[in-house]
């Protein structure tokens, strides 16, 4: 069996409360900082930040609303304006959210995307796409934590009330460690709750074929069913396969396991690239389109002499969005009108 079973552990409690109180420290100076560039105390930022965090998470969770009368109408909203996660734990409660969503439409065996947020990292952060260590150091340092933490905020409808917002153990199981590849699962008391099975960062060695058909298996195989859901995967569609002389049905197997499971639609992606020499963001949060963003300098916020920066929306799409996509729109609008480049030149002769 090459798969090799390790527990998660907790840290001790004293080098938690280190972390914990370092990063209370930092928070406190930020919030100083942030309240002398408004003019504000302390007291009102932190509250504002409460506020946004609250309004943030409301807009995540679709009402229940009275169905029309024609049914054969669709009720999607493809107007919903979504924001893009300022952190890990504001991209984990949106991909909880957009995913149980999609459980309750029948969606058993999903597709994600994060992007990989080093700890203390904002997603804003450039740092973010710095990976020197490749698939190995991704999941040790964003690809474990986050799913962890995914799963264990996923809440899925259960036939015990209160059962359901009981969090659940993890457990996990690396696949191949050189790969950073493994299968993050929650266990609970009731084995009628449902559970959730992720596997992160499989490729296209066909090894994982097999891998994902047997985590399907155990999920729906359980005595409350569940969720299949596949992290970060290294394809884009069938045709990553190719072809390969060791494994000449792979692409074949792929779109059987794969593609005609359900994996193919993605119900949570956030993607980030560069377009026009602009920093963007895609974001795609089920059921809605995909929502289209830009990061902007705001020079009269700062830390540290580096401008905050804030995502500008864009537009909304219902198809992937492409970089000709991102650069037509950003070429229409006047505060994009100079590069990135030339806007920080532009910054320096004005200090």
């Amino acid at each position: 069996d090459d798969i090799s079973c390790s527990s998660f552990q907790l840290k001790s409690s004293s080098s938690s409360g280190d972390q914990v109180k370092k990063l209370l420290e930092q928070a406190a100076k930020i919030r100083k900082e942030l309240a002398a560039l408004e003019g504000k105390t302390v007291e009102e930022v932190e509250k504002e930040a409460r506020d946004k965090k609250e309004q943030r998470i409301q807009a995540e969770s679709v009402p229940a609303e009275n169905k029309s009368a024609n049914k054969s109408k669709s009720t999607r909203d493809y107007g919903q304006l979504m924001d893009v996660p300022e952190n890990s734990e504001d991209q984990v409660l949106q991909a909880a959210a957009a995913i149980e969503r999609a459980f309750k439409d029948g969606k058993t065996r999903q597709t994600i995307r994060l992007t990989l947020v080093k700890d203390g990292e904002p997603i804003a952060s450039e740092a973010v796409d710095e990976w020197p260590g490749g698939a190995k150091q991704m999941y040790r340092e964003s690809g474990n934590p986050l799913t962890e933490e995914l799963v264990k905020q996923i809440r899925l409808p259960s036939s015990d009330p209160l059962a359901y917002n009981l969090p659940p153990r993890i457990i996990t199981k690396d696949i191949y460690d050189f790969d950073g590849t493994a299968i993050i699962s929650t266990e609970n008391d009731n084995e009628d709750k449902p559970v959730v099975k992720a596997m992160v960062f499989p490729n296209t060695d066909v090894k994982y074929l097999g891998d994902i058909t047997k985590m399907q298996n155990e999920v729906e195989q359980s005595a409350g069913g569940g969720l299949s859901l596949l992290v970060n995967p290294f394809w884009s569609n069938v045709e990553s396969w190719g072809f390969n002389i060791l494994a000449p049905g792979g692409k074949k197997k792929a779109k059987e396991v794969v593609f005609d499971q359900g994996y193919g639609e993605e119900t949570y992606v956030v993607s980030r690239f560069s377009a026009r020499g602009e920093r963007v963001v895609s974001l795609k949060v089920y059921p809605y389109d995909w929502q289209l963003f830009a990061y902007l300098e705001q020079p009269e916020y700062s830390l540290g002499g580096i401008p905050l920066e804030t995502a500008v929306r864009l537009g909304s799409s219902k198809e992937e969005p492409t970089s000709a996509m991102y650069t037509e729109l950003l070429n229409e609008l006047p505060e994009f009108k100079l590069s990135r480049n030339m806007r920080n030149i532009n910054r320096l002769f004005d200090e």
